[in-house]
């Protein structure tokens, strides 16, 4: 099976090295360093992301929103480029009205789309050890295995509906992500400035109905030790809560909450820099005068 697979980001690399196990992959991206990394794992470069769909059975796009796909598929002729019977696989953050978009400037396509947007961070990409959510037909689903296989943990391959479900699985994960970890910290700071022993009042709320994986995992891996999750920017993690604010607004589901999260969220990246998805923690540490750390022992 011939794969075109286009966006070698931070995520991306570690998706078409681990697709290139099994697959001749075609890659490209704007930046002619992530291609040569590649190559050398034995993906064959493209001088174009136009280049990387020539031929291909499956062409996997991994960038970083709907501006990004929009200006891939239609502005560079990826879409045009496709071959019928080819199957286009999304796995960016974005929404069914970017994909629609794409689809009908192209109403003799002869090819397939599934949405399969993923979890797992850098780590998981690496690993090929990725939660996808996918989109689309059974028929294509089946069809993308072979592929998202090399990528993801096959117990976590989900097929969660039609086309335009994986989007919004996924940005429903990233937004009850981003509420807990802001309720999280703020309980974890409101505890400890109030005299509770951190780690005391971390294995409480672990016990309790309160806990969340944010409490169970994050806080205490990452949070605890200063680090705010910089291999995932905080400018992709705003774009993903405002893509869901949207959906909630076009669907008619009020996200009051959520839409002070995005302002919370918004506000970090103006005060703290586009550095790592946990940064409105940060932002909150320093409004209570109060850092989330285990004192050494």
């Amino acid at each position: 099976m011939q794969v075109g697979f286009i966006g070698l980001g931070r995520m991306g690399t570690g998706m078409a090295r681990n697709t290139a196990t099994s697959h001749p992959v075609t890659v490209h991206d704007a930046r002619p360093e992530a291609v040569r990394e590649l190559t050398v794992a034995g993906a064959t470069a493209a001088s174009s992301a136009r280049g990387a769909a020539d031929g291909a059975d499956v062409l996997v796009t991994m960038l970083p929103g709907p501006e990004a796909i929009e200006a891939v598929m239609l502005g560079d002729g990826v879409a045009r480029a496709l071959r019928p019977g080819a199957l286009w696989i999304d796995m960016s953050s974005s929404s069914l009205d970017t994909m629609e978009r794409v689809k009908s400037a192209c109403p003799d396509r002869g090819w397939t789309a599934l949405d399969a947007p993923v979890t797992g961070g850098v780590p998981g990409a690496e690993e090929g050890s990725l939660q996808v959510f996918v989109g689309g037909t059974a028929a294509d689903y089946e069809r993308s295995l072979g592929v998202l296989t090399t990528m993801g943990d096959p117990e976590r391959i989900l097929h969660v509906g039609g086309q335009g479900c994986g989007y919004t699985v996924k940005l429903c994960v990233n937004l009850g992500f981003f509420l807990h970890a802001v309720a999280g910290a703020e309980v974890m700071a409101l505890g400890t400035k109030a005299g509770v022993d951190i780690d005391l009042l971390h294995d409480a709320l672990t016990r309790s109905g309160a806990s969340s994986k944010f409490i169970e995992n994050d806080l205490a891996r990452n949070v605890f030790a200063g680090d705010y999750k910089e291999y995932f920017r905080l400018a992709l993690a705003l774009k993903d809560i405002r893509l869901a604010v949207d959906l909630g607004r076009s669907v008619g589901v009020p996200l009051e909450v959520a839409a002070l999260v995005e302002q919370l969220h918004h506000r970090a990246l103006l005060t703290q820099g586009d550095g790592g998805q946990l940064l409105a923690v940060k932002q909150l540490e320093e409004a209570a005068g109060i850092a989330l750390r285990r004192q050494p022992t």
